[in-house]
């Protein structure tokens, strides 16, 4: 096993609708020595989805009557909460000027619609899919420089009971997400019967340490002697069901009816 990596912050200019990530990648990785086999790549969510036309302009979304009782509740823009709306797969509850939606599979809140890095007046919602994201930047990558990487498409999140953010693996493409510690050893010679590692949400954690959260304009990070964990074709980061998490599962036993995810939010 290595014993160590090193993460660099490739700077870019101001994304617009349009741009070409993976060349951009490309025409930036000088900044660490370009693209070399085994690098993992990982990319803002904000900076693809704007790439990817991913912007609403609050002005133009006509709120619902469910967007309005949001607002009424929990402090937040009901333009805002109409957009969440339609970005969830339900909607469990929420605190001042926050919706707490569940999308994909994971808990989150606004459903990643994210007002911080977006024109004025605008928004940007998370990528329509990730994975599809990031497959077709490795395979750019690959075709365009020979080399084998893994991409993430990472985000940044709060955590139950924690302050401040971390990272977290949204989407990813040729490196493994989540690795199985299962039936391993421990120094007392016990052996491990849940552990799995995340490796996709460290990995986006000591990216996110050099990306920033304002106005670095540092939207990748390339992170280098971790090749152990490409592995070609794997796609996807792993979810369990709620009521299989320990704190979902806790709060559904409380009200049942808190998430029901085959139910699309009104």
């Amino acid at each position: 096993m290595g014993s160590s990596f090193q993460v660099f912050g490739i700077k870019t200019k101001i994304l617009i609708p349009g741009d070409d990530m993976a060349e951009i990648i490309i025409d930036e990785s000088s900044q660490a020595g370009g693209i070399l086999e085994g690098d993992i790549i990982a990319i803002a969510e904000s900076g693809l989805a704007t790439t990817e036309d991913a912007i609403v302009r609050l002005s133009d979304v006509t709120p619902s009557e469910k967007a309005y009782e949001y607002e009424r509740m929990y402090k937040i823009d009901a333009r805002l909460a109409e957009i969440v709306i339609s970005e969830s797969d339900s909607i469990a509850g929420g605190i001042p000027g926050f919706l707490l939606s569940l999308k994909s599979g994971t808990l989150l809140p606004n459903a990643g619609v994210d007002g911080s890095n977006a024109p004025p007046g605008c928004v940007v919602t998370l990528p329509k899919d990730p994975d599809e994201s990031a497959k077709r930047i490795h395979d750019k990558i690959l075709e365009k420089t020979g080399k084998e990487t893994g991409v993430l498409v990472i985000d940044s999140r709060t955590h139950a009971m924690r302050l401040g953010c971390s990272g977290v693996a949204i989407g990813c493409y040729g490196v493994s997400a989540i690795t199985d510690e299962r039936g391993k050893k421990d120094l007392f010679g016990h052996e491990l019967e849940v552990t799995r590692l995340a490796v996709g949400d460290n990995l986006a954690s000591a990216a996110e340490l050099v990306m920033g959260e304002s106005d670095e304009c540092t939207p990748v990070a390339i992170i280098r002697g971790l090749s152990k964990y490409i592995s070609n074709g794997s796609s996807g980061v792993g979810s369990i069901e709620p009521s299989e998490c320990l704190f979902m599962g806790v709060a559904m036993n409380s009200n049942p009816a808190l998430i029901d995810k085959d139910r699309k939010t009104e």
